[in-house]
Parts: structure tokens; sequence; C-alpha cells
């Protein structure tokens, strides 16, 4: 390897002499072994010291860790043009562990995109998009969106799709958690008018005995409503918010309930009769509320019921 002239450029000229481990550079030196040409071959375009990183790992396969980072990107670029997989990866690697950047990952997603680095350029596209705001106001960004109007909107057009994605992640998150608590409340629905918790129940269950702290996490709440639904004076259906609400568990738990003649909770029978004279709308939409609220159940992977409540509540 030599220096043509001392440095009088910045691109750093360089000659290789002799055998190499790319398959690229031995093709070329085949090529002017053939011409009787002299055996050598100027690599430019690249920082000199980048090169001459690139020449000592084709020799010897490593190179310094400093060394490394400060030209990444440039042994990136060799290590495709002259096809040294090894470098290639080890390159890669050094990116994905720590070198990127809110500042460089633009650049980087494009060179990776150039160099057919797939894992590379995946790791970029997911790093623009979790810090898109930050990323669209870099340097990078403008001079990309000058350059490569094509590649700026699909990354916008992927941003956009991947906030919609977010989005609709949490409804599916809350939808499911308003699921699982009114089963729960179902749950806590049956345990207090069949065995009675703490301070309500029914008549012929003593209370007093019951000292246990309920494992229904919503008997607490539920029993307030209880109470209040026990001794409003609007407890007609859209005559008061709290007695609306308890209307509608209590016509939830006779849609999941198996056998009404034996169930404790009030008007499991009537609403029993009372869905068969509701409107097709209302049945389609109650059958896929229990519908989901039995999926979210199981797929929690909780229990679905003791087997002493299987016959009051399914």
């Amino acid at each position: 390897m030599s220096e043509d002239g001392d440095r009088e450029n910045e691109r750093g000229r360089v000659v290789f002499i002799g055998g190499t481990a790319s398959p690229v550079l031995k093709g070329l030196l085949k090529q002017r072994k053939v011409s009787r040409r002299l055996k050598t071959i100027s690599i430019q375009g690249f920082p000199y010291d980048a090169v001459r990183v690139f020449i000592r790992f084709l020799y010897s396969s490593c190179n310094e860790e400093k060394e490394m980072e400060e030209f990444v990107v440039a042994l990136l670029v060799l290590s495709h043009l002259y096809a040294v997989s090894p470098l290639k990866q080890e390159c890669q690697q050094k990116l994905e562990d720590g070198l990127l950047t809110t500042e460089n990952v633009v650049d980087i997603f494009q060179l990776a995109l150039l160099c057919d680095a797939s894992r590379l350029s995946l790791i970029c596209h997911r790093m623009i998009l979790k810090n898109f705001k930050a990323v669209s106001v870099t340097e990078g960004w403008k001079v990309m969106k000058q350059s490569h109007p094509t590649l700026e909107r699909e990354l916008l057009d992927s941003a956009i799709e991947e906030d919609n994605s977010r989005k609709e992640r949490i409804r599916k998150i809350n939808e499911r958690k308003i699921y699982l608590l009114l089963y729960d409340a179902m749950e806590a629905l049956v345990h207090i008018y069949r065995d009675g918790c703490q301070t309500i129940g029914p008549c012929h269950k003593d209370l007093k005995e019951n000292k246990d702290p309920c494992k229904y996490i919503a008997c607490k709440g539920l029993e307030l409503l209880v109470r209040h639904f026990a001794g409003c004076k609007l407890r007609v259906p859209g005559g008061c918010i709290h007695c609306k609400r308890m209307w509608q568990l209590l016509e939830l738990h006779s849609r999941l309930c198996a056998d009404s003649h034996v169930c404790k909770v009030p008007l499991c029978r009537n609403f029993k009769e009372r869905i068969r004279k509701q409107s097709k709308k209302d049945e389609i939409r109650w059958k896929m509320l229990v519908k989901k609220i039995l999926r979210t159940k199981k797929i929690a992977g909780a229990p679905f019921l003791t087997s002493a409540d299987v016959s009051s509540l399914w």
C-alpha cells in the first residue's frame, strides 16, 4: 500500500498491491494480469485513513475499536462496494449497537438502503418512527426532503400508519380493561346475592361471621351501587344514572346466567323473559358484548368461574 503524493488531496488516493480477501478486488487484479498492466488498484473518494483501515482489515480481519467507530460509515460503503461481508456485518453491528442517533439516523437509513443492509435499514426505520418529531427537524431530514422526496413521502406515510396503529392498540387495551371490569362485576354480583359479603347479602346469611377481606375486586363499588338501587326513588330506567347502570348490570347478568330458576340475583328471570321481546338490533348488540366479555376473560388467562359459580353464571 502506498500513498499517491503527500496527501495532496482529501480523497486520499491509495494504491493496493497484491492479493486480497475481496472477490471484487481479486477480479480487478485478474483483469490487470491478463492485460499485463501493473497490478495496482486505486481506491478514491474516501478519507485516506478510512481506506487504510479497510486495507488492514483485508489482511488481518480485525480493526481497532476507535478507528471502527470513527470511520464506520465509510467502511460500510467500502465493504459493500468491494463485497467484504465480514467487515460489512461488523459495521452494521457497530451502528446498531449505539452509534445511531436522531441526528444521523436519516443518513444511515438512506445509506443502508443503498448498501442492501436490510437489518440496519429496518432498525433505522423503526427508530425514525419512534422518534419522528425529533428526527423530522434534523438537517438530515431536510436534505432528504430535497434530494429524495419520494422516500420522505414513504416515511411520512409509515409514520401516519404507525400512529394510527398505536391509537388502535391503546383503544383495544382500554376496551379490554372495560370487558374485564364487567366480568369482575358479574362475578361480584353473584357473590353478593348468593353468599353475601361482609355487610350486604341474603337475609338468611349471618354476615357478622364473614370478616375476611373479599376476594372480588368489584365487590366494594358494586355494594354501594346495590345499596343505592335498593333505596333510590327514581329506580325506573332512565330516571337515575346510577340505577340505569344497575339495570344494565342486571340485564348483562341475565344474558350470562345459565339457569335463572336457581339464580339468586334479583330480576334474572324477568330479564330472561324481556330478552325475547327485544328488537333484533338490541339483541345483536347484547350478544356481541357478551361474546367480547367472555373472549377477553379467556385471553387474560384467568379461570372463568369456579365450579360453584357455574350454576348461576356462565
